[in-house]
């Protein structure tokens, strides 16, 4: 067999040119996957790849479009916690990419994005699919959505910005950071045998805490009987921690829609989700004149969570984060605690323990009443939750979603009602992060591909997406992915004809109702025509039927198109009402 001179050199030296450079780099970092599309322009880091896989490098996924590539970069990183890794070709290849990465961006996800540009000597020369600066400069756009971003100007410049976009990925706040690099220094040759860097030592993050704030915090820890905590999406690296200190303080809490991530929502302390479609127990909390001290941890301050507390909860706040740029939505809080959370944490627990002995920790006051999905939380239709009717009620899916599905399931939550209705009715007691969902972008169809890319990195995991039809529609051709490298994903689209987020929202705002029609389609026998299972569920007792167990051990990807009540309106009431200029200007029985 005749083997291309340039083969030849890879078997004997790791690197041969500059996108082989880039690949051992991940390599290093033990990425496996690199998620894209390829193209011409980007042509040399694909060839890069196939040398890659061959020596057990990371390898190349094929996505269906740019967009989804960068979700399943975002799915890969949440999964495994390594970086995410997504390359498209130059022009429409990058435009297409940038919503995955804006979203990427808002929700801290650290990945390297890598762009192609046509050759350098045909920088404004108009080729075809010209993204330089004098074209359609997708530098520029990428500039808006990346830690770091740069383009690659001769390939000695390659190797230091490449050092610099890693290490800038991972120091918080985290993110994407993006190079982009003309196809000819793609393939230049690189100089020496072997990387100058071990890049690994230099993405390390050091634990770190502001131990005089973490001192004040002890003390006003341990003056208070009456605390609560408020856990938001950066609670990652403490979530063990923060529940084992809230149970020595006796101490309830409540999580955004994003912190249900890191809470047991079955836990007896934890009083469900405050914000957007949130409980009426968490609510009811926050309304105690009694609290004496509210812990805010690992959140900015949004709409979607404690941004409409009263200002007297507020002034009581001690806001502990690892973004300090978070804390400028918190002026008004008693005392800023900056820091990685395990080091805080870890702490606390330390100098609580050695109060303990002193002090008989009161919290506040509740009643334990279980509910329909397991846990103590208020639900608005506890009843629906175990409707017989057809259609099937949302609630009642979640609540047997709540039951049945294995407690180590990844589940993914898409945008638009499948927000309300898993906020509010489903439940987990997994408090490792396998909960997931974008909610701060709001990108429809970032589940899809988040829940594949999660699916590479734990590929023996059970993986749940949970989608609306009209997300789904934007994004259904992705279920060939997992089909084609047998990935069990189960897909679950919630099937009303509608944007339902839209039709409901004009509804509850007495807007005018249009553009929420969506035409009546067989999802079932989409994925069927791409290789996947799919099942129509019209009734409960044919979801009842639903072999979970069978369906996680396949082959194949499996999409359960379930017929849902159109009628159900979802609890999504405080958004309507941040959109609207009031409260006020809601219907009876819509104020809450």
């Amino acid at each position: 067999m005749n083997i291309p001179n340039e083969e030849l050199i890879a078997s004997k030296t790791r690197v041969v040119d500059y996108a082989d450079l880039i690949l051992e780099y991940l390599h290093q970092l033990g990425v496996e996957y690199v998620f894209g599309v390829p193209g011409g322009a980007i042509e040399p880091l694909y060839n890069a790849l196939a040398r890659s896989e061959r020596r057990g490098g990371p390898k190349a996924i094929i996505a269906r479009h740019e967009s989804a590539a960068a979700f399943m970069a975002d799915g890969y990183y949440r999964e495994t916690g390594k970086l995410g890794v997504v390359c498209t070709t130059t022009g429409p290849g990058a435009t297409n990419l940038v919503t995955g990465v804006a979203s990427a961006y808002v929700d801290k996800s650290p990945l390297l994005v890598i762009t192609a540009q046509t050759a350098l000597p045909k920088f404004g020369k108009k080729p075809l699919q010209d993204s330089s600066e004098t074209a359609i400069d997708t530098v520029a756009i990428l500039r808006s959505c990346c830690k770091f971003n740069s383009l690659i100007s001769h390939p000695a410049q390659l190797e230091a910005k490449l050092i610099t976009a890693l290490m800038e990925s991972g120091q918080s706040p985290r993110g994407p950071v993006h190079i982009s690099v003309p196809s000819d220094i793609l393939r230049a040759r690189y100089p020496h045998q072997h990387p100058n860097v071990h890049v690994n030592y230099l993405t390390q993050r050091p634990s770190l805490a502001d131990k005089p704030a973490v001192d004040k915090l002890t003390q006003e820890i341990v003056t208070c009987d009456k605390i609560v905590f408020f856990l938001g999406y950066g609670c990652a690296r403490a979530y063990e921690q923060i529940e084992k200190l809230a149970e020595a303080l006796n101490a309830p809490f409540v999580s955004g829609p994003m912190g249900k991530s890191w809470v047991n929502e079955r836990h007896p302390l934890y009083r469900g989700v405050y914000g957007y479609a949130g409980h009426q127990s968490a609510r009811d909390l926050f309304k105690n004149d009694d609290i004496e001290l509210v812990l805010a941890i690992g959140t900015s301050i949004t709409e979607m969570g404690l941004g409409s507390l009263a200002n007297d909860i507020l002034d009581k706040m001690i806001h502990i984060d690892e973004t300090v740029e978070n804390f400028s939505r918190s002026p008004m809080a008693k005392l800023h605690v900056f820091g990685h959370l395990d080091a805080i944490f870890n702490r606390l627990l330390n100098k609580v323990n050695a109060y303990s002995w002193k002090r008989t920790w009161q919290g506040l006051e509740f009643e334990c009443n279980s509910n329909a999905v397991g846990g103590y939380i208020d639900l608005i239709d506890d009843k629906k939750c175990h409707s017989n009717d057809a259609p099937i009620k949302p609630q009642k899916l979640m609540a047997y979603l709540s039951r049945k599905l294995p407690l180590d399931t990844r589940v993914f939550i898409d945008t638009g009602n499948i927000w309300a209705w898993a906020t509010h009715y489903l439940s987990h007691s997994s408090n490792k992060g396998f909960y997931r969902l974008s909610m701060d972008f709001g990108s429809m169809a970032w589940g899809i591909g988040a829940a594949i890319g999660s699916a590479f990195g734990a590929p023996d995991a059970p993986h749940v997406c949970m989608s609306g039809d009209g997300a789904w529609l934007m994004s259904s051709h992705e279920i060939g992915v997992a089909v084609q490298h047998q990935l069990p994903v189960l897909f679950i689209v919630l099937n009303d004809s509608a944007y339902g987020m839209i039709r409901f929202g004009q509804q509850l705002s007495r807007a005018e109702s249009i553009g929420w029609q969506l035409n009546t389609v067989d999802f079932a026998m989409l994925a069927q025509a791409q290789g996947a299972n799919g099942i129509v569920i019209e009734s409960p007792e044919e979801l009842h039927r639903v072999d979970f167990d069978e369906i996680f051990s396949a082959k194949v990807p499996t999409l359960l198109d379930v017929r849902i009540d159109a009628e159900e309106v979802p609890p999504m009431m405080s958004r309507v009402k941040n959109l609207a200029d009031d409260g006020d200007n809601l219907p009876n029985g819509y104020r809450q």
